[in-house]
């Protein structure tokens, strides 16, 4: 008896152990963004701010290009997400639907350029850039965005499509829907789960992403929250810490904020479109 409540209070111990092991780098990040100045480099340190002060997030928004950097992100992370979703659906479509000559060599191959490396791409992909006069814009930063997102996606994309009956989108054709209609009243609420994913997936890659930032652009005014960071606030002989934190924070917000929306999406959109006996 005593063993079966002692399992389950242990089994609890460990889980919130490894909650707050997990969380810890978040919320000492929280912390050392309310703390003023004076408290920053104190030892031993102080694990809850005596005075709790915004200054530095005020300092970041009014005296840095801080809501620049965050407009292009936002513009940068979105725009890849829709082109890649819109792009993958299509493609894992037509890969799983379609019957043609090298369909599965085709599927590997699009897996295959995912497994590069990001770096091995880099110079080609400048070149390219400039060729195309788009280099230092965010459009160029947009589809390299898409050249290493879009692979993954419709490779996942497309074991979500497998699973997919063909009776369903058979059934709709012959009782006179079109190609698109029975992909939009029956394929697509199927797949909503899936795309709800691979958006979520895209989005936060999109937005942690620095090694392309790094090298396609060098404008102050069309660089990312990743790499706009770092050269605002880093530098060989100081490191504004405060402010550092303080924009670690903001830059968590909307990743924590898409995440919790699409929550919902992901538990109701599964069985969503099925046939009702």
């Amino acid at each position: 008896m005593k063993s079966k409540m002692l399992r389950p209070l242990i089994l609890n111990l460990v889980t919130w152990s490894l909650v707050l092991l997990i969380s810890f780098p978040l919320l000492w990040m929280i912390v050392t963004s309310l703390k003023p100045q004076t408290e920053l480099f104190r030892i031993p340190p102080t694990w809850v701010p005596e005075t709790v002060t915004f200054e530095h997030y005020w300092r970041l928004l009014t005296e840095t290009p801080f809501l620049t950097f965050f407009r292009n992100s936002v513009v940068l992370a979105t725009s890849t997400t829709i082109f890649v979703v819109g792009l993958g659906t299509l493609g894992a479509y037509s890969l799983v639907r379609f019957r043609f000559r090298g369909r599965e060599t085709l599927a590997m191959l699009v897996l295959f350029t995912y497994l590069l490396p990001s770096v091995v791409l880099i110079i080609p992909l400048y070149l390219m850039m400039v060729n195309l006069g788009i280099s230092n814009t965010l459009f160029s930063l947009i589809l390299a965005h898409t050249t290493f997102a879009l692979p993954y996606a419709l490779w996942l994309l497309r074991s979500f499509m497998e699973g997919i009956p063909d009776d369903l989108e058979n059934a709709a054709l012959v009782d006179g829907a079109s190609r698109l209609g029975a992909f939009k009243d029956v394929i697509f609420p199927q797949l909503l789960p899936g795309i709800i994913s691979t958006a979520l997936f895209t989005f936060i890659l999109s937005w942690n992403e620095y090694l392309y930032a790094l090298v396609l652009v060098n404008s102050e005014s069309v660089a990312p929250l990743t790499t706009g960071v770092m050269t605002m606030l880093i530098s060989a002989f100081n490191i504004e810490w405060s402010l550092l934190m303080a924009a670690s924070v903001m830059m968590s917000v909307p990743l924590i904020v898409v995440f919790a929306f699409l929550q919902s999406y992901l538990t109701s959109g599964f069985g969503a479109g099925g046939v009702k006996g």
